[in-house]
């Protein structure tokens, strides 16, 4: 007896529906003119290395979408304040493949 037999024997008037698949869809996020700068700081936040993502002009869901993203696929701790997204450490290049990776237009600044 599986879960669904249960609760209809402890629920009998209640009608289940059934769950809807979530789609594997990835959100589709705003794709920009201008490049979104991509720039290392040595003596980042607190004495930590730090890569920053600024210019990006989509909406604030939009931009934590992108930081939660890139934070996932790359393992590492970040952030998303004053619309820019602070990753932790130094990983301007595979910042800048991911985002190309999803049709963004990116600039290198710095070393």
């Amino acid at each position: 007896m599986d879960l669904q037999d249960q609760l209809k024997k402890l629920f009998p008037e209640h009608e289940f529906q059934e769950e809807e698949q979530q789609s594997s869809e990835e959100h589709s996020l705003f794709l920009q003119d201008e490049p979104i700068v991509c720039k290392y700081e040595k003596k980042g936040r607190n004495g930590k290395p730090v890569t920053i993502l600024e210019n990006y002009n989509g909406s604030d869901e939009d931009l934590k979408m992108l930081a939660k993203d890139i934070k996932s696929k790359l393992g590492v701790g970040g952030s998303v304040k004053d619309d820019t997204i602070v990753i932790q450490g130094n990983f301007r290049d595979k910042i800048m493949e991911l985002l190309k990776e999803k049709g963004f237009s990116v600039k290198r600044v710095g070393g």
